[in-house]
């Protein structure tokens, strides 16, 4: 377990004795700003695990060279401008004037310290290569300019380079995880400096005064890991904490009529949508209607999925199952962003035409079918995995569900053990490549293209538009045939979108609270009320 250093006992000490004293001319010292979040950290390096809470946490002390705003648009960080010089060239301006915590200069160096050392980090769970492989050659220009140039065209550079921290090339070099998750390497140019981090329980920041967007209203943030939403919310109703994450859908209308509360919301980035197999085989949890294996995949024939698609009352689901927290959908992106297109309604709940377009495939009388899904992993996912399997026996499929715990169900859903998945998909880079290359490219271990295309659906055009929006500089250009790969997707039923989550936070009536469509719960986020 991570210990608190012995010099950051001492300024604890220290800063806790001064905390008693008024400040110049009687003012109040700043408030401490107390969080609780669903999701518990593996580690404070911003390098070692490509995972959502980590990234939330360390970005309170390292910044990005861009930043995404609540609204995951790009807005100059740690880099002021950047631009392509040519097809393969981007250059980035970096900020002057930045400073480390230890009060060193931030320059390019530290950049291009961090582009070698992110992809590379020993044992790493989930590698930040992904968004780096692109990258053949880093040059430093002069203390503020740095290029990479990249191994093709590639026009979501900038959007790569929003999703990770940069470290200190001084207190980097040589450092393991293990020395970032002691403290001894947590310095950043971020809002917050790092003062010490209890596994399983909480982690705690102080505020930098000399950061270069302006000294936080909050003088220190403490964060709590609480994986129970019942002591979340009752950490909130009690006072003990002023925000929380991923409040429960069934307690939104609690903490909004408690006159101590309120509730902050945000339309997700996060793309719930049921999978089917598209392999060509027996699918293995499907029978006929006498439990006898069939031959070959229904799944393979377009009108199954259609019928899927038509046997799912999104409405229902968003108003029964979420208590409104949701937006039904029948396409990747939400609505407005980049990729997302007015031709694709969600499909009408009609489990007469599903009846219909299951006998014109030859199943007059359906057939028998096993979904999987995760039961701690998405918001109310055993819910509305039973509420599917009902709608979907409704309308020929006699369905049974079987929910499992994330860890063992993701491992077989990747192994292609099931016929039919319900899952996730969370846009980090607020366009339509994301969900169209991983969930719905082919699968190529080589290339990465189709990581998570668990159901191996396979489409010959989705793949050649992906490829060429990814080669596509110009933005109007690269949306439109993102576009056009989404409609042929969605409309081949290559996976069946149902609909988009609204993050959900409880926090003390008063404050301020800008949510954020990638869930993250940042000190930042909040303000003091007026």
């Amino acid at each position: 377990m991570p210990v608190i250093p012995r010099h950051r006992l001492m300024l604890l000490s220290l800063a806790a004795a001064l905390a008693l004293l008024p400040g110049p001319g009687g003012a109040q010292p700043a408030p401490a700003l107390r969080m609780a979040v669903e999701a518990e950290i593996t580690s404070t390096d911003p390098h070692f695990h490509n995972l959502a809470p980590n990234k939330a946490v360390t970005a309170h002390v390292f910044d990005a060279l861009i930043l995404q705003d609540a609204q995951q648009r790009l807005v100059p960080g740690l880099a002021v401008s950047w631009r392509a010089i040519d097809d393969v060239t981007w250059e980035f301006k970096l900020r002057e004037g930045v400073t480390w915590h230890d009060g060193s200069p931030f320059t390019a160096e530290d950049v291009a310290f961090t582009i070698a050392r992110a992809p590379t980090v020993p044992n790493s769970p989930s590698s930040f290569g992904l968004y780096i492989r692109q990258i053949a050659e880093t040059t430093v220009v002069d203390a503020h300019t740095i290029r990479f140039r990249t191994r093709s065209v590639f026009p979501l550079m900038p959007v790569y380079l929003s999703t990770f921290g940069i470290v200190s090339r001084r207190h980097g070099e040589g450092a393991t995880t293990a020395d970032y998750n002691s403290g001894r390497a947590m310095i950043g140019t971020g809002p917050f400096r790092f003062v010490s981090w209890t596994q399983g329980d909480r982690i705690v920041f102080e505020r930098n005064p000399a950061y270069w967007g302006g000294a936080s209203p909050w003088g220190s943030v403490t964060t709590r890991f609480m994986r129970s939403p019942a002591s979340r919310v009752a950490a909130l109703l009690s006072g003990d904490v002023d925000i929380i994450d991923a409040l429960p859908t069934g307690d939104i209308g609690r903490v909004e009529n408690d006159p101590r509360t309120q509730v902050s919301r945000a339309l997700s980035n996060r793309n719930m949508y049921v999978f089917v197999d598209h392999l060509d085989r027996a699918s293995p949890h499907v029978t006929d209607r006498q439990g006898r294996p069939l031959p070959q995949n229904p799944f393979r024939d377009l009108r199954v999925r259609q019928a899927v698609n038509h046997a799912i009352n999104r409405d229902a689901i968003v108003s029964r199952v979420m208590d409104g927290a949701a937006e039904a959908t029948g396409q990747l992106m939400p609505r407005d962003w980049f990729g997302w297109t007015a031709t694709l309604p969600p499909p009408a709940y009609d489990p007469a035409r599903a009846r219909a377009l299951l006998a014109e495939a030859g199943f007059p009388n359906g057939f028998n079918l096993t979904i999987h899904c995760s039961n701690n992993r998405y918001v109310n996912d055993d819910r509305i995995c039973q509420a599917l399997g009902q709608m979907l026996t409704r309308a020929g499929i006699q369905t049974t569900v079987q929910a499992l715990p994330f860890a063992t169900w993701i491992a077989a859903a990747s192994r292609q053990d099931y016929s039919m998945i319900f899952g996730g998909w969370g846009i980090d880079t607020a366009e339509a490549s994301s969900p169209l290359g991983s969930l719905l490219a082919t699968f190529d271990r080589a290339t990465g293209q189709g990581a998570s295309n668990r159901s191996r659906y396979s489409n010959r055009d989705v793949d050649r538009l992906v490829a060429e929006g990814l080669a596509t500089l110009d933005d109007e250009r690269r949306r439109q045939i993102f576009i056009r790969a989404t409609e042929i997707a969605v409309r081949d039923v290559g996976l069946v979108p149902m609909h988009h989550q609204v993050n959900l936070w409880g926090l003390r009536r008063g404050l301020q609270h800008a949510a954020r469509a990638d869930e993250w719960t940042l000190a930042t986020s909040v303000r003091p009320g007026q």
